[in-house]
């Protein structure tokens, strides 16, 4: 059976944001045609929508939000946004149960291996290893292009790897840079469970799995979900950019305070 496609209209195309990425919160917009979701909500109300106008973007213009995980950098302000502008939120039945605590209320459960439509958007969700009870990333696909995110995930599978490969955009995950982590002032148990297989991405993980997918499509690349205490931009774009041949400067960085403005595809 082929995958459900999109509602096709006039002016389709995808487009993509972050409001913030980090440790201290996460959000991202992806939007085609009249449709506009919002990926995790881990800001409070106010500052999400001061963010959200950053871009453009009043909480009325969203279609729903969904959840990747229960973390609180990802889901903090999901129940109280999503309750005061009557969206719904779709995540995985794993991702609700864990979340009970946080007020989280779905309106609908996500199948974690299998595609669905919202309005102009096929989405597919990716199962990641990650240190929480269902994890999903997701692709984002309008019939055109495929936008692929990728954080908070310990280690790359055949499965991600299949799902990422051919995108014509990526947001990525660069945590930390190995070294820094290892000699910074984390803890041991910390340190273990960041580098670990169900924590986060390195710069070196993040290289390596560009390396095994085609990416010649790529039309943006974004480094995304930083540490501040064990990364630093420049390594993680310099990482990024010797496993694509490209120059770092073509590497943009969804950073915690600013997220990135919007990358459109065409």
């Amino acid at each position: 059976m082929s995958a459900p496609q999109p509602r096709i209209g006039a002016s389709l195309t995808v487009r993509f944001a972050s409001l913030g990425s980090g440790s201290r919160g996460n959000a991202t917009l992806v939007q085609s045609g009249r449709t506009c979701v919002m990926v995790d909500c881990g800001f409070s109300i106010a500052e999400t929508t001061v963010r959200l106008a950053r871009l453009g973007i009043t909480p009325e213009y969203l279609a729903a939000v969904l959840v990747t995980h229960e973390h609180a950098d990802h889901v903090s302000g999901v129940a109280r946004f999503a309750a005061r502008h009557r969206l719904p939120v779709w995540c995985t039945a794993g991702t609700l149960a864990a979340g009970d605590g946080t007020g989280l209320v779905s309106a609908g459960t996500l199948d974690a291996h299998a595609d669905f439509i919202l309005g102009d958007l096929c989405i597919t969700p990716v199962t990641v290893p990650h240190d929480a009870r269902e994890p999903v990333q997701f692709v984002f696909a309008d019939g055109r292009h495929r936008f692929g995110m990728l954080t908070d995930t310990g280690s790359i599978t055949p499965h991600i790897r299949r799902l990422l490969d051919g995108c014509d955009a990526l947001m990525l995950e660069c945590n930390h840079d190995r070294d820094m982590l290892e000699s910074g002032p984390y803890p041991a148990p910390l340190k273990a469970r960041v580098g670990g297989a169900l924590g986060h991405l390195s710069n070196a993980q993040a290289a390596t799995l560009l390396t095994d997918l085609d990416y010649g499509r790529l039309q943006h690349l974004v480094a995304a979900h930083l540490s501040d205490t064990n990364n630093t931009p420049v390594l993680a774009c310099q990482a990024l950019a010797q496993a694509t041949g490209c120059v770092p400067a073509w590497i943009q960085v969804a950073t915690q305070g600013e997220g990135c403005g919007w990358r459109e595809l065409h």
